[in-house]
């Protein structure tokens, strides 16, 4: 995660933070609880001052450690709100605000939150599986971080954005563009390649298994049952159907009606207020793919609009 700093150069308007003005984001808020956590490590290291080597009283019971977890079942989800040093939490919160924002409106605040604990405790659970059975090559040492989550929603990104362009700073220093699977590609090549190195100070492994595991959530879970969630949560009602005069001495025949763009004779303000924010608190609620059609274009009519002023 270090050598990679990723931006998404498309800012599509249903990407954008719907939700800033009445409440913080579940990705700002999962920074804020990883930030104070970490100042809860400092100040308690400072405390009890541990012999160099040792774990402070945080870590010792919530890291995720090989060796005990399994009395210790709440390691699973604690070890990701735990980080090593300053630069690997500034790390992981960046990538989980550039990635986590558009997943977020993409799924809605309960599939997000589901999708990035449980990959993280699946990449953790890779990660012990790996110790356990190769304890030479791996160690037992234990696992903290966000970046198990990052790496989920950096695959969930590119599951429903297979196409999309983005920015990667290798080293920090070196811009290369590169559609999302791509990225994906790479950083599971990069945490296989890390797997070999012997008792690494990185856990590859939870980086692969929460690739992986955010790649089949997207794959699995979301787009296979879009139909089923699209046509028993969010029905669109299907307009009825007008009879209409023929042309040319034709017979008449049934025709959808047409009606007019939405909200088209409305001023700006009065049209975001009567027809938008109930969108964006539906995006909030359960995701953009649970918009209608004509929700959408009502999204592409306010964009309209809000270009013109």
């Amino acid at each position: 995660m270090a050598l990679i700093w990723s931006a998404m150069i498309e800012d599509r308007f249903y990407m954008r933070d719907s939700q800033s003005h009445t409440q913080w984001s579940t990705s700002v808020i999962l920074i804020v609880i990883n930030t104070a956590v970490f100042a809860l490590q400092l100040i308690t290291q400072l405390i009890v001052n541990p012999p160099l080597g040792q774990l402070g009283p945080i870590e010792s019971f919530f890291a995720l450690n090989p060796k005990y977890w399994v009395g210790w079942i709440w390691q699973l989800g604690t070890f990701q709100f735990l980080h090593g040093d300053v630069l690997h939490l500034v790390l992981n919160g960046a990538m989980l605000y550039i990635f986590g924002r558009p997943v977020e409106i993409a799924l809605g605040r309960t599939e997000f939150l589901k999708l990035y604990l449980i990959s993280g405790a699946l990449g953790g659970l890779l990660q012990v599986a790996c110790s356990w059975v190769f304890p030479n090559h791996f160690g037992m040492l234990p696992v903290v971080g966000a970046s198990v989550g990052v790496f989920a929603l950096i695959a969930a990104f590119a599951g429903m954005n297979w196409e999309t362009s983005i920015t990667t700073l290798v080293a920090f220093i070196i811009p290369v563009t590169m559609r999302a699977k791509y990225l994906v590609l790479v950083l599971g090549i990069l945490a296989g390649m890390g797997m070999l190195v012997p008792r690494s100070n990185v856990a590859h492994a939870a980086h692969l298994g929460g690739l992986l595991a955010g790649l089949a959530y997207i794959r699995f879970l979301i787009q296979a049952d879009r139909t089923l969630f699209d046509s028993r949560r969010f029905r669109h009602v299907r307009p009825k159907r007008e009879l209409v005069p023929a042309r040319g001495g034709k017979r008449s025949f049934w025709q959808k009606p047409q009606s007019p763009p939405a909200g088209s004779d409305l001023p700006p303000g009065e049209f975001i207020s009567r027809e938008v924010d109930p969108i964006l608190d539906k995006i909030s609620a359960h995701g953009i793919q649970s918009l209608t059609d004509r929700e959408r274009r009502i999204l592409e009519a306010a964009r309209a609009k809000m270009a013109r002023r």
